[in-house]
């Protein structure tokens, strides 16, 4: 198990879920360049300490024995899972960490700020806007993340909604962000965002040829949700090869992002029973809104934040739809696919059926024939193709 060495220890830490053949560590460069300025800055950390976008949770397990108030932000079910289980092997008491999610309240106060700049830049931009009024004329505000992840844009946010801000020299390929609070101070002293205000949730209109009876519809999308903005070219070629005539089947749309592949069902199968699930607080958010807008009050379904299926009754599940994510943060890996088609072969009863759309290049259908022993084209073009695979 690799250990994350800081000046207040060494931690093991682990993603979520723990696999030992997984190349892939639970921190990087990033997260020691923001460990080792903490300690050899002297930085006060007495007050309440938050740490947004925390990966996997080694940011807190490292901070938790020396941070007065330690609260973690994130959007990640499993970096949340993997945080409960880092602070554990660490011996750290649960209740000495405040674990929120990014549709949890924030902060009243925050004294020290850390940021480990997401992916996802309208999500950096959601939280910035949300947490600064917390802040005060003496917050210490730090940014992380590997050069390539910082951009001029990310510096704009950082400058545009907290204050001033500057970047460090690169250490190992990674940069840390300084921002000093200023700006809107209120007589309290507490920032305020600035005049522009936050622009998330988005909501916009799907295209008039949308497919699957969506054409024109409004949809929300929370920051950080898979093209927030459009329809994604998958997901709109997964709609208009969707299987028809379900009945009242039970129908899971996994990883459902805004939720319009599970909406796309509902509106065409009104017995249908839909549950929508995703790893991310944000993406389900998202889902439930655009489905109690569209379906109606009287419309049932589930929505769910958590590992896939892995929590669903074995043999429970007719028909699976998934859009399959083909990056883990930064790093581009089929780790989670193989994983959700795995959950879904659990989860489907019998006769089952798992319909995937994926880029062509990546090759599902390989993975699918040595999950479930066989694997169907439905459709494709250059780009994309919609595999089916059914449940012996």
């Amino acid at each position: 198990m690799n250990r994350l060495i800081t000046s207040w220890g060494d931690f093991p830490v682990t993603r979520f879920p723990s696999d030992p053949r997984d190349p892939l560590r639970a921190w990087d460069a990033a997260d020691e360049y923001l460990l080792a300025h903490l300690a050899e800055s002297g930085t006060d950390l007495s007050g309440t300490v938050a740490v947004v976008g925390d990966r996997w949770g080694a940011l807190v397990t490292a901070l938790a024995a020396e941070a007065g108030d330690l609260v973690q932000i994130s959007d990640s079910y499993l970096g949340r899972r993997a945080t409960g289980d880092n602070l554990d092997r660490a011996g750290v008491d649960p209740g000495a960490v405040r674990l929120l999610t990014t549709q949890d309240p924030p902060p009243e106060r925050i004294d020290v700020l850390l940021v480990r700049v997401p992916k996802s830049l309208a999500l950096l931009e959601d939280q910035l806007h949300r947490l600064a009024p917390a802040l005060h004329d003496g917050t210490v505000v730090v940014g992380t993340g590997m050069v390539k992840e910082i951009h001029t844009s990310t510096l704009t946010l950082f400058e545009r909604i907290l204050g001033p801000t500057r970047t460090s020299l690169a250490v190992k390929k990674a940069r840390l962000i300084h921002t000093t609070p200023g700006g809107h101070i209120t007589p309290g002293g507490h920032i305020t965002p600035d005049g522009s205000g936050n622009p998330w949730p988005y909501r916009y209109e799907l295209p008039a040829d949308a497919p699957a009876g969506l054409a024109g519809l409004g949809v929300v999308n929370q920051a950080g949700v898979f093209c927030a903005d459009r329809l994604d070219i998958g997901t709109r070629f997964l709609l208009e090869h969707l299987p028809r005539g379900l009945g009242d089947a039970r129908v899971v749309d996994l990883g459902c992002g805004n939720g319009v592949v599970g909406l796309a069902v509902a509106l065409a199968e009104p017995e249908a029973q839909l549950l929508f699930t995703d790893e991310s607080y944000q993406a389900v958010a998202s889902a439930e809104e655009n489905f109690r807008t569209h379906a109606g009050p009287a419309r049932k379904a589930e929505f769910a934040v958590g590992d896939g299926l892995a929590d669903t009754e074995p043999g429970s599940v007719d028909l699976v739809l998934n859009n399959p994510p083909f990056h883990s943060h930064q790093a581009t890996t089929d780790r989670t696919a193989r994983r959700m088609f795995a959950e879904a072969r659990r989860a489907l009863r019998p006769g089952g059926e798992l319909w995937v759309v994926g880029n062509r290049h990546l090759g599902y259908h390989t993975t699918l024939r040595r999950i479930f022993g066989n694997s169907e084209l439905v459709a494709g073009n250059p780009k994309f193709v919609v595999l089916r695979a059914v449940k012996r």
